[in-house]
């Protein structure tokens, strides 16, 4: 998925989730459309083991690592890294990751041992109708064309989230943690392979004069890998955030500029408006928790499927010896693959935002997977996989637009 930055608007560039689907809340709108995955990248050689004794950072990208082990190395926190991590992946990644999307987080807390969750998802926008995706004819709109545009803009709560956990977990002020990206967006930074590569694979970017202009060259090809890419404006952006709070995003100039450029899009013009943006609030939720042997592991809890379906899974393979089998052998893939295949059946039927939707509590029973789990052959692949039936398994649906 490639986000388009409104870089017209030199004092207000963000990223807009122009080929982001919207989180509609809803399952029965999970299975109107189907997601492509995001194109990779190049696959690279495994690494060693790295191991630290103060701090470490993993990113998505070696530069949100560096601005994440800076921010740690000066006193912030994991939250404190996490923003300014979050921040420059926002610039060298916009087809992944930005303040024009949304983001859940879980935070453990070393001292206290407690974990935390916090859901900063996008919401849909108040004008929404169950039949946004439906054609004249009555059929759902084919994915390419539902993704692009503005019908498939959510309300960002990434920023609203990140608050939130730094009001709560944050040591350093706000305004250090962007203190990275503003840099590195004013000095630039240099394309990767995989930014050049989704690139070329969205011609829907020529069909902005925005996106046509940052993310190609004069002669209209994708920016080369290793060039340096400047974007001012976003830094700007980031500026007046980092000065003004989550606020600033959500109410002012910036939310004007989002709602009307959603609005506006030439294609699809989607229904964000400034009193969606105003109105969104990051909620903090319980998260899910669950045994796999000796270990306790936990996760996001709903409207995130995440976490139920990793203990899902995990708990079904506990009678297999999985250790006997080497990672990325044919019987460690087709045990992991069957348990999967039935954590997924289950998330596609019961799963959904708790706003709408009550989820069973059995899903994580262990009698409940034990039985599931008497499912998985060694021998052969199971035909045809169907969601179980664990304890209050009636999905209750909520008068629209609900949350």
């Amino acid at each position: 998925m490639i986000d388009a930055r409104a870089a017209t608007r030199p004092l207000r560039s963000f990223l807009l989730a122009v080929f982001g689907v919207a989180a509609l809340a809803v399952p029965a709108f999970a299975q109107l459309l189907v997601p492509q995955p995001e194109g990779a990248g190049a696959v690279q050689a495994p690494r060693r083991a790295v191991i630290a004794t103060r701090h470490m950072v993993a990113a998505a990208n070696p530069l949100a690592a560096a601005a994440g082990r800076e921010v740690l190395r000066q006193g912030g926190s994991a939250i404190d890294a996490a923003i300014a991590i979050q921040m420059v992946l926002n610039l060298v990644e916009p087809q992944s990751s930005g303040i024009g999307g949304g983001a859940f987080l879980v935070h453990y807390d070393a001292t206290t041992k407690k974990v935390t969750t916090y859901d900063g998802r996008e919401t849909a926008p108040a004008g929404v109708t169950p039949e946004l995706f439906m054609g004249a004819d009555g059929k759902t709109v084919a994915f390419p064309l539902a993704s692009v545009g503005g019908w498939a803009v959510g309300t960002p709560g990434l920023l609203r989230m990140l608050d939130m956990a730094h009001k709560e977990h944050g040591r350093l002020p706000w305004a250090r943690n962007f203190e990275p990206a503003i840099r590195m967006a004013k000095d630039g930074f240099q394309v990767s392979p995989r930014l050049n590569k989704l690139i070329a694979e969205t011609p829907q970017l020529k069909e902005y004069p925005a996106t046509a202009a940052y993310f190609h060259d004069a002669a209209g090809a994708p920016r080369a890998v290793g060039s340096l890419l400047v974007n001012d404006a976003l830094a700007e952006t980031f500026r007046m955030i980092a000065n003004g709070g989550a606020e600033a995003f959500y109410a002012g100039p910036i939310a004007r500029d989002v709602a009307a450029a959603t609005q506006t899009t030439g294609v699809n013009p989607g229904t964000l408006s400034v009193a969606d943006l105003a109105a969104y609030r990051a909620v903090k939720r319980e998260p899910v928790c669950g045994a796999y042997r000796s270990r306790r592991i936990c996760g996001m809890g709903p409207p995130s499927s995440g976490g139920i379906a990793v203990l899902q899974t995990l708990v079904m393979l506990e009678p297999f010896q999985l250790k006997q089998y080497k990672p990325g052998t044919l019987e460690a893939v087709h045990l992991i693959g069957e348990a999967t295949r039935l954590a997924f059946a289950d998330r596609g039927r019961y799963l959904g935002d708790p706003g709408f939707v009550s989820v069973p509590k059995g899903l994580l029973d262990r009698t409940y997977l034990a039985q599931r789990s008497k499912l998985i052959q060694l021998d052969k692949r199971s035909p045809k996989v169907e969601p179980g039936k664990p304890q209050h398994a009636a999905l209750e649906r909520f008068p629209w637009p609900g949350r």
